[in-house]
């Protein structure tokens, strides 16, 4: 039996508020008290780590990734669909459009926070494969839509299966990986954005060959295609992902140990029979970095889905045609790939996240303004790269960022939620943006896009002031010798240092 199953009350309270298990820790030297504030594994113990990490990166992350790859797949491939001539058959306006991703966003609210706590009682190791294989069949029967409302219903019925993936993910991996390595791992997750804008393209490309095959139109079988595709993946997941660290079936019971030690000392831990609990949904609510991150995701959710969805028409509008669209998309979204993995590795190495999406939403930023200073269709495409790497390499910090400095767990999921909610409002302003009608230029959505990438920044420094100066309030009281009963539980406990 596991170290874990013989902990007391106490015990179960710190690893559950991410504590040290040190009862008395203002009580030592400022020169001892450091240790026992922030406690370290062994140099042996943490090579042991990197081999248990290999493993759930091997299982664990790329199942999640796989099905995160997979819903952003078929929610945006209404994009590539729109490119293929789905609106001009279904006779849908602009207007209409759009108000069909509005639609997807508003289930989406609706679902988010009642789906996520679900996963909490239940697993997420349930709730994510099966509302996978839910949303793979509303992705499939978009296909056979032949009208306006037909389309509006389909879409109520993607967001409303959706709702829970993204925060639900976050939440699911924060249980897994300290707070130090979940950059990292959100960073090949949230890279599965990048992936899926760049093979979307590269699979409607291949798919809209199909047109006239069964008497079917292109862009329908873009949708039975990738559709079918998420229903058998998700169904094969709900036999794979464990419900949390002690059901993992490829860790021996010695790493299962290792692992949840080297949570408890992150400040990351959880207890593995927590009940709900409203005092932890309270708290992320009275939180002052929840809020921060609620703010700063309604931009990046406007930014975001707005590449997501109109990058194809964007593209169209440069004067690209047929398959060329389509091809032509898949650049910006590989560069973006391999920024945001490339900069989740080193802010996980530095143990900071603010300096690096403040420098990437200022690499957005630049890129639409060059959109609004040129008409030349070349430096156009260069600036579009721009938005969509400096966007897409920082949605993974983003996620990493409010998990690692909200706990206990609840409080954690609360505010996950809180900033995803955030992100798909974001969403909402994003689908009224690029109107056909104002092609190539879009100045109106690019110029709303540009001010709401200021207005990030400013709230990404100030986020990265107030944990600042949280982690000098804490240093301060534990020199004066404040215990963590003055501060309170989770991440507001001394032994809690905020990751600026």
């Amino acid at each position: 039996m596991s170290t874990l199953d013989h902990l007391d009350d106490k015990g179960r309270q710190d690893q559950y508020e991410g504590g040290a298990g040190h009862k008395s820790i203002g009580n030592h030297s400022p020169s001892d008290g450091n240790s026992q504030l922030h406690p370290e594994l062994t140099p042996a113990e943490e090579k042991a780590l990197k081999v248990v990490y290999r493993k759930l990166d091997c299982y664990l992350l790329s199942s999640v990734t796989i099905i995160y790859w997979l819903n952003f797949l078929d929610r945006a491939n209404i994009g590539n669909a729109r490119a293929a001539g789905m609106q001009a058959q279904l006779g849908l306006t602009n207007y209409q459009y759009s108000i069909c991703l509005t639609l997807t966003y508003i289930a989406f609210l609706l679902t988010e926070f009642p789906l996520v706590m679900l996963g909490k009682k239940y697993g997420f190791n349930i709730l994510l494969p099966a509302t996978c294989v839910a949303w793979g069949l509303v992705c499939t029967f978009q296909g056979f839509v032949h009208n306006y409302a037909g389309l509006a219903i389909a879409r109520v019925f993607l967001g409303a299966a959706e709702g829970a993936i993204l925060p639900g993910s976050v939440a699911y991996l924060s249980e897994f990986y300290r707070r130090r390595d979940l950059g990292f791992r959100t960073a090949f997750f949230f890279g599965a954005i990048a992936l899926a804008g760049a093979f979307s393209g590269l699979l409607a490309a291949a798919i809209i060959n199909l047109d006239g095959t069964g008497g079917k139109a292109g862009w329908r079988w873009i949708f039975y295609i990738e559709g079918a595709m998420t229903v058998a993946i998700g169904g094969i997941f709900l036999f794979v992902l464990p419900r949390n660290i002690a059901s993992t079936r490829y860790l021996s019971e010695e790493q299962k140990e290792l692992l949840g030690k080297a949570m408890r000392y992150d400040g990351a831990g959880r207890v593995e029979d927590e009940g709900f609990s409203w005092a932890g949904v309270k708290s992320a609510l009275k939180a002052p970095q929840a809020w921060f991150m609620t703010l700063i995701f309604f931009p990046a959710g406007a930014t975001l889905f707005a590449i997501a969805y109109f990058a194809p028409t964007v593209v169209q509008g440069l004067g690209y045609k047929g398959t060329d669209i389509q091809l032509m998309s898949v650049p910006p979204y590989a560069s973006a790939f391999a920024c945001s993995v490339a900069t989740s590795y080193v802010s996980d190495r530095v143990k900071m996240r603010g300096p690096f999406v403040a420098f990437w939403a200022t690499i957005a930023m630049v890129g639409y303004a060059i959109w609004l200073g040129t008409t030349k269709t070349s430096v156009l495409y260069g600036a579009l790269v721009l938005q969509v790497t400096g966007i897409y390499a920082i949605a993974g910090l983003f996620g990493a960022w409010n998990a690692n400095n909200l706990a206990p767990s609840y409080k954690r999921s609360t505010g996950i939620v809180m900033g995803f909610v955030s992100t798909n409002l974001g969403g909402i302003l994003s689908t009224w943006l690029f109107p056909t009608t104002e092609r190539p230029r879009y100045i109106r959505g690019t110029s709303t896009l540009l001010g709401l990438t200021v207005a990030m920044i400013a709230l990404i420094l100030t986020n990265s002031l107030w944990l600042w100066n949280e982690n000098r309030r804490k240093r301060k009281a534990a020199d004066q010798g404040h215990s963590d009963e003055h501060f309170g539980i989770g991440d507001r406990k001394i032994s809690f240092k905020y990751m600026i």
